[in-house]
């Protein structure tokens, strides 16, 4: 009995050493070296400064900037999650329908049965940083009027727009997307 408790004892502290420490620290550095920009977050940085990451949905309110697709968690990565509301909430009715009519009114679109779905219920994290090209075709006018943007500086956002879609995951995986966060970088650079 003596000698198993012995045993049970060497075996977890060889497999906690084995898969608790040497695994893990094996596999973080084979990504570090081969997927450095991955593994550290996808993190971007503005004159040295860490502005948010490629992965992570952050707040865009003013009307200069495309906006991201609306969180329950107000963006906030850590308690990443959705708000749970169920198809009957009277709550979720009312967030739906105020969404709806800010987009509407914001972005100048007539027929509402055009706004994606997409801007008017939050997503299931929460922290979603994409947003579709539909959606974002649907706040060019708005963007281009706060910026007084004449035709050509409209004509330059719409193909500016163009150069950020991102093909599904491995040619069929979800749908083509934006980043907003990237495009909004991008956006100030306009003249």
């Amino acid at each position: 009995m003596k000698k198993n408790i012995i045993t049970s004892v060497k075996i977890f502290l060889i497999m906690t050493l084995l898969v608790g420490i040497i695994y893990p620290l094996f596999i973080s550095g084979i990504s570090l070296l081969i997927f450095s920009n991955q593994a550290e977050g996808s993190i971007i940085k503005a004159d040295g400064k860490i502005i948010g990451s490629k992965l992570i949905g952050q707040k865009f309110i003013s009307d200069k900037y495309f906006w991201s697709r609306p969180s329950a968690i107000d963006y906030n990565p850590y308690p990443s999650g959705a708000s749970n509301l169920a198809p009957t909430s009277a709550k979720l009715k009312e967030l739906y329908k105020n969404r709806k009519e800010i987009f509407a009114r914001s972005n100048f679109v007539k027929n509402l049965k055009i706004i994606p779905n997409e801007m008017l219920f939050a997503s299931g994290s929460g922290v979603d940083p994409h947003i579709s090209l539909q959606s974002t075709l649907l706040q060019v006018d708005r963007i281009s009027n706060i910026r007084n943007f004449n035709k050509t500086q409209k004509e330059e956002l719409i193909k500016l727009i163009a150069t950020f879609i991102e093909n599904p995951q491995l040619g069929f995986l979800g749908e083509s997307r934006i980043n907003v966060l990237m495009l909004n970088m991008e956006l100030d650079k306009i003249k």
